[in-house]
């Protein structure tokens, strides 16, 4: 893989984990009620709290498995995982903001959802993405 890709690579993991960080400390440490009352966040309003604060843990874990696994060359592989796992998380996310008439959020996660496939992609393959 050469330079360009790598720094391209790690510039969107970059983001995906700062998203997951921010969404994970958000639904763990936020009340579902404050959160329900937020545009973006009515969602939360018919979740349960045990399931809004297993996905913000989530998140968490997501974050630190895009950069930890990489950065101290641990089971290296587990970076791409996290990134095609965020990518699921994200289709359900665009669902639920799809049924909630939030064309704006469904495109964000959309967004997302991209940027982590585009990661996944990179960094299972061992070779540049363009050339």
């Amino acid at each position: 893989m050469n330079l360009d890709m790598n720094v391209v690579l790690w510039i969107a993991t970059g983001l995906l984990a700062v998203v997951a960080l921010v969404g994970g400390l958000t639904k763990t440490f936020i009340p579902k009620e404050r959160l329900a009352a937020q545009h973006g966040g009515e969602w939360t309003a018919d979740a349960s709290v045990g399931f809004v604060k297993t996905l913000g843990v989530l998140e968490l874990l997501a974050a630190a498995g895009l950069i930890l696994p990489a950065v101290v060359g641990v089971a290296p592989v587990l970076a791409p995982v996290t990134a095609a796992c965020w990518v699921v998380l994200m289709v359900g996310a665009m669902i639920t903001h799809g049924r909630l008439g939030q064309p704006a959020f469904v495109a964000l996660t959309g967004v997302y959802l991209v940027v982590a496939a585009f990661v996944a992609w990179g960094r299972f393959g061992d070779y540049p993405l363009v050339s």
